[in-house]
């Protein structure tokens, strides 16, 4: 029978955890830079961030750069996706979250901040134009994702902290999601 209708097959039930979740925060603003920080420090083999802009990390922690310079030079690949701050999306979430123009500025701000990375080996620098579901902040096994809901600023919005559990779980979701913008995204220079 469900060869023919396939729609009739039980759906999987649903777990109250997963393995995966770590920490669950209700905003971002409620948790501290050092758990950013302290992810991207222990990582080893790789450091995905994909943001519009997330100027909060360097005010926060004016070392930003020192640190993702120091984790290439051990041999940990860096990959920053930053907003293009010209992109019908980017404006488009201004408007949304009724930013006007802030989101816009706050690429080019972000933009400021990583371009001295962009000819660092091991650090590379992109901007995209995606619609941006979720920020994600990935060190090696773990992520921080940043859910962005209609209306609300990434400030305001719940975070989950992930570690991977298993292949294609929700973790390998976001990371595949990741690879995916980046694929679309146009590398920067220094000199650009």
């Amino acid at each position: 029978m469900h060869a023919l209708w396939p729609a009739l097959r039980q759906a999987r039930p649903a777990r109250a955890v997963s393995p995966e979740l770590v920490a669950l925060y209700e905003r971002r603003a409620d948790i501290p830079v050092s758990t950013f920080t302290d992810l991207m420090a222990q990582a080893r083999e790789r450091i995905d961030i994909l943001v519009y802009a997330a100027v909060f990390l360097h005010e926060a922690y004016p070392r930003l750069n020192e640190l993702l310079t120091e984790r290439a030079a051990e041999g940990c690949t860096v990959r920053i996706a930053i907003g293009d701050p010209d992109s019908d999306n980017v404006q488009a979430r201004g408007q949304e979250e009724r930013f006007g123009h802030g989101i816009e500025s706050r690429c080019r701000l972000a933009l400021m901040h990583y371009k001295p990375l962009a000819d660092t080996p091991g650090i590379e620098v992109r901007t995209h134009g995606t619609t941006l579901y979720n920020s994600l902040y990935r060190a090696d096994d773990q992520e921080l994702v940043n859910a962005h809901v209609w209306g609300v600023n990434a400030y305001a919005a719940p975070v989950w902290h992930l570690r991977r559990h298993q292949e294609s779980g929700m973790f390998d979701t976001y990371a595949d999601s990741f690879d995916a913008v980046w694929a679309t995204a146009t590398p920067i220079r220094e000199e650009d």
